[in-house]
């Protein structure tokens, strides 16, 4: 599937171990500091969830995870979970080399065309309160909020 010259396909066996530590690796980033744990106590969380929701890798059914390319360049990669009438987005990544070239935009819409095309009306994600860069970009794409978690330090 493409989007402008964003193409996705299926993460493959090889890659996952990886992209496992990528992905894993940015969600502790995020939910670290969100559920106020340490580096290292982020990040063991973030790879006990990952390893909960993909326990055949990516194998794992009502899992897509895919590898974004632009021609033979990886730019990034995208997972999506399917179980709920709502498919999810778990983690868009886009490599640090090419951050600022919108290819985080290409690859959120090649997932929506895909979602789509599987049958789906909406599309879920979360994103965490201090990412402003992605909350911009989701609000470009359409998404609005559904919910929100709120928290006050004492």
């Amino acid at each position: 599937m493409t989007t402008s010259s964003v193409t996705l396909r299926p993460i493959t066996d090889t890659e996952f171990a990886d992209w496992r530590d990528r992905a894993a690796t940015m969600f502790a980033a995020g939910v670290g500091p969100a559920r106020g744990l340490d580096s290292e106590e982020g990040l063991k969380f973030a790879y006990a969830e990952t390893d909960r929701l993909l326990p055949d890798g990516p194998a794992t059914e009502h899992h897509l995870i895919w590898i974004a390319r632009d021609g033979a360049e990886l730019v990034g990669s995208l997972w999506i979970g399917t179980k709920p009438r709502i498919p999810f987005i778990y983690g868009i990544e886009v490599d640090g080399t090419q951050r600022g070239k919108g290819y985080g935009r290409a690859i959120m819409l090649a997932g929506e065309e895909e979602c789509r095309r599987l049958g789906y009306k909406q599309l879920d994600l979360n994103v965490f309160g201090n990412n402003a860069p992605a909350i911009a970009l989701y609000e470009s794409l359409g998404y609005t909020v559904s919910s929100q978690q709120m928290r006050k330090e004492l």
